[in-house]
């Protein structure tokens, strides 16, 4: 039996479900592979790139910022599971503009997303809102300072269904990342100067994720099963709600990239990185069978 490292660098369904969904199946015993899910959130590159990563956003930045050659070989989704969660009083992603924001770093995947949809709302996310940088975790830090005030909106991922807990406090979703910026994401990627692409633990891999990702369509009630695991503060309900709105609509089918969508995308955090471009999305995105 082969044997990988896999590192997820952040929580939640974006970022777990396809894994947790493969293992939980028993489809990486099938494909004759033993996976060592690893926690690499806070894990610097170097030891990062010794394994296979889910993050695909962060591994798309290290390439852009420092060169670092990975290439992903399968995607989950083309639209991030992060959402502007805020308080009374706010309706618009306008209304944000002199307001205290929870988020990411900006030199992190899910932060330079928030950063390039707010730069699409008419707002400079400098300038025009105050953040309070926070790290990868659960959010439940964020969801006490909007009680308190102390923020009046966070950034938050897919720790929670967002809709359930704005319903629950009398809050307001502002906005779905994933409907104002799509990037192919989450996923399996390698760095070549470590693992090869075609290495045959890394193929068992991609093809468990790409069985696994057949399951989220074609059987509802076992994905939902798979969702709650994650969801613990809520409702059968609640949870299939969240995944009829955000998970069975967008996740691939077959772990194929939208090569147009991803040069959007490169091209758009680039630009926010500061960096050029210095390669193509079919050089990043090599999820094609032929690959």
């Amino acid at each position: 039996m082969y044997t990988i490292d896999l590192a997820y660098v952040g929580r939640g369904l974006h970022e777990e479900l396809v894994a947790y969904i493969a293992d939980q199946q028993g489809y990486y015993a099938d494909e004759g592979v033993h996976v060592a899910l690893r926690d690499g959130c806070s894990w610097e590159e170097e030891r990062l790139r010794r394994g296979a990563t889910i993050g695909l956003g962060r591994a798309l930045l290290s390439r852009l910022s420092d060169g670092t050659p990975w290439v992903a070989l399968s995607v989950n989704t083309h639209r991030p599971l992060f959402w502007f969660l805020a308080r009374v009083g706010l309706t618009s992603l306008a209304d944000l503009a002199g307001r205290t924001l929870a988020v990411h770093g900006p030199r992190t995947a899910p932060g330079c997303f928030a950063r390039i949809v707010l730069r699409r709302a008419g707002l400079d996310p400098d300038r025009d809102v105050h953040t309070v940088v926070r790290p990868p975790g659960d959010y439940g830090m964020d969801l006490r300072r909007l009680h308190d005030g102390t923020i009046d909106a966070a950034l938050v991922g897919s720790t929670m269904a967002p809709e359930a807990v704005a319903a629950e406090h009398g809050w307001r979703v502002l906005a779905w990342v994933g409907d104002l910026f799509q990037i192919p994401t989450v996923g399996v990627a390698v760095d070549p100067g470590f693992i090869r692409p075609d290495d045959p633990a890394v193929q068992a891999v991609v093809r468990a994720h790409r069985r696994a990702l057949r399951v989220v369509h074609e059987d509802p009630d076992t994905t939902v099963r798979h969702i709650r695991a994650f969801l613990g503060r809520h409702t059968a309900e609640e949870a299939r709600a969240h995944y009829e709105a955000f998970i069975a609509p967008y996740f691939a089918t077959d772990g194929q990239a939208d090569l147009a969508v991803g040069a959007t995308a490169i091209t758009a955090v680039a630009a926010e990185l500061g960096v050029p471009a210095a390669f193509t999305a079919a050089e990043f995105y090599r999820t094609a069978p032929d690959r």
